[in-house]
């Protein structure tokens, strides 16, 4: 049987599911397009070309006439967590009779993390759903039954991002404006708090934050012009102690319902765009709540086709798990042009001449099979350079076009986590912190001495891990800078002509596509 899913709105993707299994997922942001962009005339063309007959199913994750969450809703509409917001019907598709499922997006999270997870089907779970506008915890029994345990606070991942706005003078006093992209320097910043005592007005710009309904569509920015925050500057100190009090403040609003409430010792999965949060996760890993936590690599909203197709699989067949499934199921890399034989050197792909080259400070870009489904990197869409000097992660940050506070994160290999770093290993999705306990690894330690680990193992990723053992039989170290490719505010690069106006553009030394390695020629 075979389930085409689909996803609306932002982060817009298609899934298929067949027998079972994870045939593949690709993106609308994917092959550079803007980040967190919408179902396009391209990526369906580029879908159907994947497609070798008509589905038997069409399930469509659930979405709104519009923009924001609480607008008229559309095939399963935003909001809903009971088993009677997924429905079956019949309908007539280029000449065929199928099924089409709908189902919510809340209820799109859940199966997806639940459809991914390592948990054998049956064992109950609880299930965190926290992003945008969700933020909810539930139990799935173990005949799939989903309860609402509770919801400790709305909007949390609108909140998280809407103090970096209120801070930053280039963000504009727009009700209903909102930038993804401030959840994650937020982050950046939190580590630089070092939680000292809050003033007045912060702890009241806080908690007026806090207590907030319907914050992006309701409240301007101007509002907050109250405050001693409002545009002081996203860098200046006393805005980065107030972002790790804030990061405390949702965690810890979260963490005491579950204290409470959630005392049956079950595995956590974990969902939506908060689950992008490493500190996060890392606390709930180490919460002791939970018999273990589980977050997928598509946590955002780039899992909602997947977890509608789940859904609409556990409906028809009682099956609610994807039994093979890989990260690496998007699409390959398009060569689409030669490289330019006037601007860079070609020859075979040799591990160990890469591992010296990037060991002897070249940055290069590396490109292997299909791309990751989800927004990290995670070792065949990736920029590789050595893991040891700060100016390495500076020169980085000034490739990608990112402020200097962004971290860099790392790709080890998975027998040497422990050596370099303590946390949760192995750690193939670099969904956690770790801390770094080797100071020479310089341009992967952020502030607060974490790093965001990605462990690879010989059958995860064989190219990546020759890559690595190459490297550590040079260096002694088994890690590596990795960071996205991709051109600032776009998804992947995935084709050649891409590829090679990104390295010439940035000064990078050189790339790495399939079982070639290109130089970039001395001037």
């Amino acid at each position: 049987m075979q389930i085409l899913a689909m996803k609306a709105g932002h982060d817009g993707n298609f899934a298929l599911l067949e027998d079972h299994a994870l045939r593949w997922q690709i993106e609308a942001e994917k092959d550079s397009f803007p980040r967190y962009e919408t179902i396009t005339a391209d990526l369906l063309v580029r879908a159907g070309k994947y497609l070798e007959g008509i589905p038997d199913v069409i399930a469509v994750s659930g979405w709104v006439k519009g923009w924001h969450s609480v607008e008229p809703p559309v095939n399963g509409g935003y909001f809903g967590w009971a088993e009677d917001c997924g429905r079956l019907s019949s309908m007539r598709f280029m000449g065929r009779d199928i099924q089409l499922f709908t189902s919510t997006h809340e209820r799109s999270h859940i199966f997806c993390s639940y459809g991914l997870s390592p948990f054998p089907q049956g064992e109950p779970c609880y299930a965190l759903v926290w992003e945008g506008n969700l933020g909810c915890f539930y139990e799935i029994g173990a005949d799939l039954s989903v309860t609402r345990l509770g919801w400790p606070l709305v909007d949390p991942g609108n909140k998280y991002a809407q103090l970096f706005g209120i801070a930053d003078p280039t963000f504009p006093s727009l009700k209903g404006h909102f930038r993804f992209s401030n959840a994650g320097k937020l982050m950046a910043l939190a580590a630089f708090s070092k939680r000292t005592p809050l003033d007045d007005d912060g702890r009241r710009l806080l908690d007026a934050l806090i207590q907030a309904d319907g914050l992006v569509k309701n409240i301007a920015k101007d509002e907050f012009s109250w405050s001693r925050y409002y545009n002081i500057g996203v860098t200046d100190p006393a805005f980065m102690e107030l972002a790790g009090h804030f990061s405390d403040m949702i965690y810890n609003r979260f963490y005491e319902f579950a204290r409470k409430h959630l005392t049956k010792g079950l595995p956590l999965l974990i969902s939506g765009g908060c689950g992008l949060n490493c500190e996060w996760n890392s606390r709930w890993h180490d919460s002791g709540l939970f018999a273990d936590v589980f977050v997928p690599p598509c946590t955002n909203d780039t899992g909602s086709a997947l977890g509608t197709a789940v859904e609409a699989q556990a409906r028809l067949t009682g099956n609610a798990k994807v039994e093979h499934w890989s990260v690496y199921a998007g699409e390959n890399f398009v060569e689409d042009i030669p490289c330019p034989n006037e601007t860079f050197t070609a020859e075979p792909l040799d591990e160990n001449v890469v591992a010296n080259f990037i060991a002897t400070g070249g940055i290069i870009a590396w490109v292997q099979g299909q791309y990751e489904m989800g927004p990290r990197a995670l070792g065949n869409r990736s920029i590789l350079a050595a893991p040891f000097s700060a100016e390495t992660r500076d020169r980085l940050n000034a490739i990608k076009k990112r402020e200097g506070y962004r971290p860099v994160a790392c790709i080890c290999l998975e027998e040497e986590a422990t050596r370099h770093f303590n946390g949760a290993s192995p750690s193939p999705y670099m969904l956690h912190f770790h801390h770094v306990r080797d100071a020479q690894l310089g341009a992967v330690t952020h502030v607060d001495n974490t790093c965001r680990v990605q462990t690879v193992n010989a059958s995860q990723n064989p190219p990546m891990y020759r890559l690595l053992n190459a490297f550590s039989q040079r260096t002694g170290y088994g890690v590596l800078c990795n960071t996205s490719l991709n051109f600032n505010g776009r998804g992947f690069i995935n084709r050649m002509s891409d590829l090679i106006t990104y390295v010439e553009n940035t000064g990078m030394d050189g790339f790495v596509v399939g079982n070639h390695f290109y130089r970039r020629r001395l001037s």
